[in-house]
This record gives structure tokens, sequence and C-alpha cells, in this order.
């Protein structure tokens, strides 16, 4: 059963997430959709040290950004997150990063739940699907 989860979480951009010619960083979207990620996941009930206390982790396995526009300091983006789950070890999160309603990036973050002693692939931990199919 596929399962869609939204949130929107806002970031301000800081002068040290900028390069010399005052936009952000490439490299800093992915940062962007990492507190993307998190938020969503906490405003859902299951901040990721939850998921670390039942012993598991979520490392990322796939990523992609586009760069539609720039943003620039003290920009306020609008990091849309939204977690696409088909009940599999895999979780795929979608992004679209927002300023002033432009739309200035988007992309994707798949990351798969391992065990953390042995850091091999499991299935979707109880404390993870117990929230999620209560949405």
């Amino acid at each position: 059963m596929k399962k869609n989860l939204n949130h929107t979480t806002q970031f301000r951009v800081r002068y040290a997430d900028t390069d010399k010619m005052g936009v952000v960083y490439n490299g800093n979207y992915f940062a962007f959709f990492e507190s993307g990620r998190t938020e969503l996941m906490r405003h859902f009930g299951l901040p990721y040290t939850k998921v670390e206390e039942h012993g598991y982790m979520l490392p990322l396995v796939d990523c992609y950004v586009k760069y539609i526009n720039s943003a620039k300091f003290d920009d306020v983006l609008d990091i849309n997150a939204e977690l696409e789950y088909e009940n599999s070890a895999i979780l795929k999160f979608n992004y679209k990063i927002y300023c002033e309603d432009k739309l200035i990036s988007e992309g994707y973050t798949k990351h798969v739940f391992v065990n953390s002693s042995n850091m091999k692939p499991v299935r979707p931990p109880y404390v993870f699907t117990s929230i999620i199919n209560q949405e």
C-alpha cells in the first residue's frame, strides 16, 4: 500500500550557505533536503533519534537534485518534503524548494533501513510502520 506524507519547513539562507557569486552553493541543497526530511519525520512523531534508539539507521543510497532558479543570502526558503512509502525497506523522499512561490530546486533522496549492529538491510521496523500506518 502506497503512502505519501507531506510537510513544509522554512529555512533562511545564511551567508555561509552562499558562494562567491552570492548564490546558494550547489552542494548545500542536499543539506536543505536533509532539513526538510528530518522535520517531516519529526512532524509525524518519528525523529531520527527514535529510529536510532530502536537499533536502526537510514543511510542514503541514491540522490538527485535539479537546479531551477537561484537562492541568495537572507532568502526564506520553503522546503517541501514528501515521503513516498510502499511497504519496502527503501524510503524515497521527494523535495521541492520554493522562494516566494518560485520553484528554486527539486529532487529526491532514497534511504534504506538497516540494522545498526550489522548494517544489513531490514524491513521497516514496527516503530516506523505503526506511525506511518496511522496517517
